[in-house]
């Protein structure tokens, strides 16, 4: 269920992973600086005030997030903190042996560092896009932020790893006991249907620094 303190704290959130004030994103999604300003959450009653669901669309068209990407905020604390550095391999690296355990977390050498906003996985790493195969959601030179120990649902943006040493970064779409179902974020690339006992390991995509 939506709570009304839910919605603000993903919005406040949406803008700091967009590295933006409260009134930077809302000036984003061309709206009134002041439109997600704290005195504008509830009256002079006290009584609670909502964001409308238009300036929620135009913020998530503004910044290209989803819908899903949105509840995923409201339900979770992201504890951003800050800044922090974390572990990063260019993406189409990520597939060859030494880099990765068996739960999907970094492990060995050959990583470098970026600095990203703190998120709560203590395990999470960056993943630096190269090429245009996943336009429009990654451009080139995008780094991803993975949490491998985020709860993953269906619509979430996902790293997958297979037992044979593919590394794809796509959109859940269904995921059973059996198959993983997996959307491109290109239209000119295929969809992907796994079995889930080839799928070494599966981690969300919890941020996106552009």
């Amino acid at each position: 269920m939506l709570s009304h303190g839910g919605i603000w704290r993903a919005i406040d959130a949406l803008a700091q992973r967009n590295e933006l004030s409260a009134s930077g994103l809302a000036l984003k999604a061309g709206l009134d600086a002041t439109t997600f300003n704290p005195s504008k959450r509830t009256t002079s009653g006290t009584r609670l005030r909502w964001p409308s669901t238009e300036s929620v669309a135009k913020v998530l068209q503004a910044t290209g997030w989803t819908f899903s990407d949105f509840i995923a905020l409201t339900e979770e604390d992201p504890g951003l903190k800050g800044l922090r550095r974390v572990p990063l391999l260019g993406l189409a690296k990520a597939g060859n042996e030494g880099f990765f355990d068996d739960a999907g977390y970094p492990s060995g050498h050959g990583w470098d560092e970026v600095v990203v906003a703190d998120i709560a996985d203590p395990g999470a790493y960056a993943l630096k896009i190269s090429g245009n195969s996943m336009m429009p959601v990654y451009r080139d030179g995008d780094f991803i932020i993975v949490s491998p120990a985020s709860r993953i649902r269906r619509g979430d943006r996902v790293v997958v790893k297979t037992r044979d040493g593919e590394v794809m970064a796509k959109e859940l779409r269904r995921k059973s006991a059996a198959r993983i179902d997996l959307h491109s974020f290109n239209s000119q690339a295929e969809d992907r249907l796994l079995a889930t006992g080839d799928v070494e390991w599966i981690a969300r995509i919890v941020w996106v620094s552009q």
